[in-house]
């Protein structure tokens, strides 16, 4: 039976089928409008590096033929097979996604889905409807994306502006004017019995070949007598329109014949080279008069007899109004705060700075909790609601020192969280457990599990230290004074309990306790009194800040 998935979901790859080769469908529709559905490859930035890893109907294959199109099929507007020991390492995510090929917008489509079948068989299965998007033109839908090992995501996030919005998302770039390219490679009609549901011969309406433009006229040649009329009757071929081609991401397969580059048009107000002819159509302007000879006299400039303003130096020209004095006219306030812009993936946390994260309540539909007046911003419909621990929570969080003041964010809209500038870092938990203290934790999901953990030692006033164990599945965001280090765990690892942050939850802590009256009757004390040993196995480790508490 195939796993359902819901928007912000994900799972290993291997929990849902033990096969590499997979069958991907999409399907997508809505009245009147046409989609086109592709995959991205993208790097361990999320960026479209390489050109040859977008897959869409131009490009059906990539270099190896680990991600193939293989068209409409089995109900399916669109499949993919995408055989994943085969993808070469610099490819750690395929982000599928489906765009509104000319007006409409996603909020139209009626219920769609994205699935995954494995042998013949279907183990997931993502489904979507237009009530949960609004003015996008453009949708990521789903993501297979490398963690250790392969992953599924179910993303649902939308783009208004698009393809173009797309692809400048994935680091792509947008030409508007293409050189004719070939005709788009049919999809094999023969697929590996039981590898995906049967084809069928119904090509996609979405991926129909553009038509090739018409050839490129003549160069015009030197002045010559006007040409014969046209024979009675006869009609020129329409221009081609360039702007009605799909917009694609360059550069694509080159043409076989060399292409002679147009002639550049001047640019409006922009004269043209000296001795250059000019483009038909365009007139020469005219001379202007040059100016009589003067007396020996030199001519004032401009505003003369007129003092120059405060802080301008005499003979430069001043900066139009609002400007300052010595900045690049023209950047603007946009291109000046472009690099302070939020950052969209369409992941449910997002990490906008070191200092500042996002996350999406929209996505998963799970409530966050976060600890109390640590929200900068907010859009949308969000509900804050005080979160208490109760009265045996209060007993216990006064007794330990890992008392949370945490508050419930609900609704549909995205929460902007921080706490005094300190850095963040969410740490995502798959089944697996942690133990962070509870001074450091600014939130987490509510769908995980936490409570107090007891950490037993001699010679420690009050007989235990305490820390704060979070395990399931979600995301815990924890913050830190300064870059923290993380170290493996060792029989030799030893930390300031003032100092550690988290560790991972199968490690062994015993307290290496130092104190010894000896030692603190007198002056030279080293300070170094109450130390946390770690032991585990391979693969543990323990997270330090630069910073004692």
């Amino acid at each position: 039976m195939a796993r359902e998935f819901q928007r912000g979901h994900k799972a290993r790859i291997s929990d849902l089928t033990a096969g590499t080769d997979l069958y991907v469908g999409v399907q997508i529709s809505a009245p009147g409008l046409t989609f086109d559905i592709s995959c991205f490859g993208l790097d361990a930035d999320e960026r479209l590096s390489d050109d040859r890893y977008f897959i869409f109907f131009n490009q059906p294959k990539s270099p190896e033929e680990s991600i193939q199109l293989l068209g409409t099929q089995a109900g399916d507007t669109e499949s993919f097979r995408v055989t994943l020991d085969r993808i070469p390492p610099q490819i750690q995510k395929l982000s599928f996604t489906a765009t509104i090929d000319g007006a409409g917008q996603m909020s139209q489509v009626g219920p769609g889905y994205l699935r995954i079948v494995a042998g013949g068989e279907e183990v997931a299965r993502y489904s979507f409807t237009g009530s949960e998007f609004s003015t996008e033109r453009a949708v990521m839908l789903g993501d297979f994306y490398l963690k250790d090992v392969w992953r599924f995501a179910a993303v649902g996030q939308g783009f208004d502006g698009g393809l173009e919005a797309l692809l400048k998302n994935f680091g792509g770039e947008v030409l508007e004017e293409e050189a004719p390219a070939a005709a788009p490679q049919q999809p094999q009609a023969g697929v590996t019995p039981g590898f995906a549901p049967p084809a069928q011969a119904t090509a996609p309406p979405a991926f129909s070949a553009p038509t090739a433009p018409a050839p490129a006229p003549a160069p015009v040649p030197a002045p010559a007598p006007a040409p014969a009329p046209a024979p009675q009757g006869f009609t020129p071929p329409p221009a081609p329109n360039v702007h009605a081609a799909p917009t694609v991401i360059a550069p694509l397969t080159p043409p076989t014949g060399p292409v002679p580059p147009p002639p550049p048009a001047p640019q409006y107000g922009q004269p043209a080279a000296p001795g250059a002819p000019l483009p038909p159509g365009y007139a020469q302007p005219p001379q202007a008069p040059a100016p009589p000879p003067g007396y020996g006299q030199p001519t004032p400039p401009p505003g003369y007899g007129q003092q120059p303003s405060f802080g301008q130096v005499p003979g430069q020209s001043a900066a139009p109004y609002g400007v300052p004095q010595g900045a690049h006219q023209g950047a603007g306030v946009g291109a000046a705060l472009q690099q302070f812009k939020e950052t969209p993936t369409g992941q449910r946390w997002t990490q906008q700075n070191k200092k500042l994260i996002r996350v999406d309540l929209g996505i998963g539909g799970q409530p966050v909790l976060a600890r109390q007046g640590s929200m900068v911003l907010y859009q949308g419909k969000v509900d804050f609601n005080y979160k208490g621990a109760g009265f045996a929570g209060r007993i216990v969080g006064n007794a330990t020192g890992q008392e949370m003041q945490l508050m419930r964010c609900t609704g549909q809209g995205q929460v902007f969280l921080a706490e005094n500038s300190t850095h963040l870092h969410p740490v995502e938990l798959q089944g697996d457990a942690i133990c962070v203290s509870a001074e450091n934790v600014l939130a987490f999901d509510e769908s995980l599990q936490y409570e107090v953990r007891r950490i037993e030692g001699h010679g420690i006033p009050g007989g235990a230290l305490f820390t704060m164990q979070f395990q399931g599945t979600g995301t815990i965001v924890v913050k830190t004074h300064g870059t923290p280090v993380v170290l493996p765990v060792t029989p030799t690892t030893f930390a300031d309990c003032n100092a550690v942050v988290a560790w991972s939850a199968a490690s062994q802590v015993i307290v290496s306790s130092q104190v010894r009256m000896r030692r603190n009757a007198y002056p030279g004390d080293t300070g170094e009194s109450v130390n946390l040993q770690f032991r585990g196995a391979p693969g543990n480790f323990i997270v330090v800040q630069p910073y004692e508490v």
